[in-house]
């Protein structure tokens, strides 16, 4: 009824506009009725992670350099600001979710509830498996599909000691899944944050081989009879994986004996670990072709994989001509062959090319005109490695800023940050990143970046910290030691003496001048942060942490305390130099000792000054000329004049 008394009360004219334009149509009954025998189109669901929504909805405002990660709550009390401190977050969260997960578990009988219609798999428990446990192939075969090593590994076991018989397929898909993951425990995919934090950490315990010699896999793979080309496969791709490289080639030649052809997959994981069956560069790049040319001979297509196998075994050429060469005649040939590279590519050549003792390549000039502004995807498991790699090629290879923000630009196109990798790489390309922009750009300019990166981005190491430092140090721009030095707090960074030495360092020898209104705040400040210095060292003596003070700390301490008019503080201070003087490795500088003096002076505090001049003569320092100024500037009552003489000698106040 609304929509008749509407279009009646429209010029005829518009009616047809009405019905026809805009975002909505309305059609009649007699005029745009479906077929009834016409199917109704149902699309086919899109599989959609947790975050989804979540992303979509911070895609329309973009990152705001303000927030924490959605990880954490955006709460100024609660988020964490040093790196230890967002990964022990991260990981109580995952580790309370684990408990969560546990305690369902071990109580099922008390979770019998439905909590979805139609049921969810993984909302139920996991079924428990016992010596007792009535088992048979299905649940061998279900468990394989599911991926659960571990009982899969149980049920293949009861089902041998029953004496049922295992087809010969059941046994090598349990043969694909013990290789693949060297009859271990995977971590689940659900624990993403330990992935995240813990990925450097296994990759630097699989350094060496891990294999597992004489375990299931090869009990499995003696089973299977006949040989079949998947039982190699497996075999020799898990082998490879953890590095048992010299059986592994000699399964790979008892299979060519056999004529029995082996996939593409297979060869690349062969020609991955060349580096671990010969020694010279030549050598590798022998076995390399050869292994190209028994794929050629049995018709095998290279893939990527192919050819990121072949360029990770001339990164290993310590021969840089030879690499460079074998590189530049591996990529057309590939290219021809309609193998595109992938980011996984460019991280091999960016190794090959930019090496550090070798000439300088701007290769990565070449790479980022190919895939600059392009949002790209993981083709290759080594995809990941690519941005750290190119931002430390920008800062020690070329030291190249404008390389670098290019780089960096790629990096925040579309979904390109998912490619970053783990926490770890992404420490080493912010690292890389900072280091070179304080070096080449304008502190102030700096500054900006370091605004917007510090701390829920990146939170700088000691070593970063420093370069920083020296920036400040170099620019004059002691101005900005007040907010570092409160970074530093936060960070953790307050037991690094060297860091300690240098932000005192910074303060003193760059005199803020009162003329300038801006500065007029400064020495105020600084002493601020020379007495929070004090206390955090102090602090951390009595409990014992590597840092303690010096004399030449201390000394910059009571300088910066004096010029920021605290003469109370500045007294506290030396009376802790003057009393724990045979403690204190080094002695303060006799200019911290005059204007400690010059302050004594102006504060009508001669005891004090008396006291400065005796430690400088227990100290063999230069005390001619703090005399002389103690001398000149008190009206000194006999006492004092007694212990000045008792200090430096009648004659030379004679002089």
């Amino acid at each position: 009824m609304y929509l008749s008394r509407h279009l009646r009360l429209l010029p005829k004219a518009n009616i047809a506009r009405s019905l026809n334009g805009g975002g909505v149509h309305y059609t009649t009954a007699s005029s745009a009725a479906p077929a009834e025998d016409s199917p109704i189109q149902i699309p086919n669901r899109i599989q959609r992670s947790p975050t989804d929504l979540l992303q979509a909805l911070a895609g329309t405002v973009g990152r705001d350099s303000t927030a924490p990660h959605y990880k954490y709550h955006d709460d100024p009390f609660l988020i964490p600001m040093s790196n230890a401190a967002k990964r022990t977050y991260a990981m109580s969260k995952e580790s309370g979710r684990k408990a969560a997960q546990w305690i369902k578990e071990e109580h099922r009988d008390l979770f019998l509830h439905h909590e979805a219609q139609p049921a969810i798999e993984k909302f139920a428990p996991s079924m428990v498996f016992t010596e007792d446990s009535q088992v048979d192939e299905t649940s061998l075969s279900q468990l394989i599909s599911q991926g659960e090593l571990k009982d899969a590994v149980l049920v293949y076991s009861l089902l041998e000691k029953k004496g049922v018989a295992i087809s010969s397929d059941l046994k090598q898909s349990l043969l694909e899944l013990v290789c693949f993951y060297n009859n271990e425990d995977p971590l689940p995919e659900e624990w993403i944050e330990e992935r995240w934090f813990l990925q450097n950490n296994r990759r630097r315990e699989r350094s060496g081989k891990t294999w597992k010699d004489g375990d299931l896999a090869e009990k499995l793979y003696s089973e299977i009879e006949p040989k079949t080309p998947e039982s190699y496969a497996a075999l020799i791709r898990g082998m490879a994986k953890y590095l048992q490289g010299e059986r592994a080639f000699a399964l790979l030649q008892e299979a060519a004996e056999k004529r029995i052809q082996l996939d593409t997959n297979t060869y690349n994981s062969i020609i991955q670990i060349v580096s671990l069956l010969k020694d010279t560069a030549e050598q590798r790049w022998q076995l390399c072709t050869d292994l190209l040319q028994e794929m050629s001979q049995q018709k095998l297509r290279p893939n990527i994989g192919t050819l990121n196998a072949v360029l990770e075994c001339i990164s290993t050429f310590g021969n840089f001509k030879l690499a460079r060469t074998a590189a530049l005649k591996v990529l057309p040939e590939f290219k021809q062959l309609g193998v595109n590279p992938s980011l996984g590519t460019y991280y091999y050549l960016l190794i090959i090319f930019c090496r550090e003792r070798g000439p300088v390549s701007h290769i990565i000039v070449d790479i980022l005109n190919d895939i600059g502004g392009k949002e790209l995807s993981i083709v290759h498991p080594k995809d990941t490695y690519f941005f750290a790699t190119a931002m430390d090629v920008c800062r020690n290879h070329l030291h190249d800023k404008s390389l670098a923000k290019k780089v960096d630009a790629l990096l925040h196109t579309g979904k390109n940050y998912d490619l970053i990798g783990d926490s770890f790489k992404e420490s080493i390309y912010y690292r890389n990143f900072l280091a070179l922009l304080c070096q080449t750009e304008t502190i102030e300019d700096f500054m900006q970046t370091y605004d917007q990166l510090v701390p829920n981005i990146y939170i700088p190491e000691p070593g970063i910290m420093e370069e920083i430092l020296r920036a400040v140090e170099i620019n004059g721009a002691v101005e900005h030691v007040p907010r570092i030095w409160s970074d530093m707090v936060v960070f953790d960074h307050t037991h690094r003496e060297s860091l300690l030495l240098y932000v005192l360092r910074i303060m003193v020898n760059n005199k803020p001048s009162t003329d300038s209104p801006a500065h007029q705040q400064l020495p105020e400040q600084c002493a601020k942060v020379a007495l929070d210095m004090y206390e955090k060292v102090e602090e951390a003596v009595k409990r014992l942490r590597k840092v303690s003070f010096t004399g030449q700390m201390l000394g910059d301490i009571l300088t910066l305390l004096v010029r920021g008019d605290n003469f109370e503080k500045a007294t506290e201070v030396f009376a802790h130099i003057d009393k724990n003087q045979h403690r204190i490795p080094g002695t303060p500088s006799e200019t911290a000792l005059q204007e400690f003096v010059e302050a004594s002076i102006q504060n009508k505090s001669p005891s004090q000054a008396l006291t400065a001049l005796q430690y400088a003569v227990d100290n063999n320092m230069e005390s001619s000329t703090l005399a002389r100024r103690i001398h000149n500037g008190f009206t000194l009552n006999e006492t004092h004049l007694a212990k000045l003489k008792s200090l430096v000698g009648e004659s030379f106040l004679e002089k």
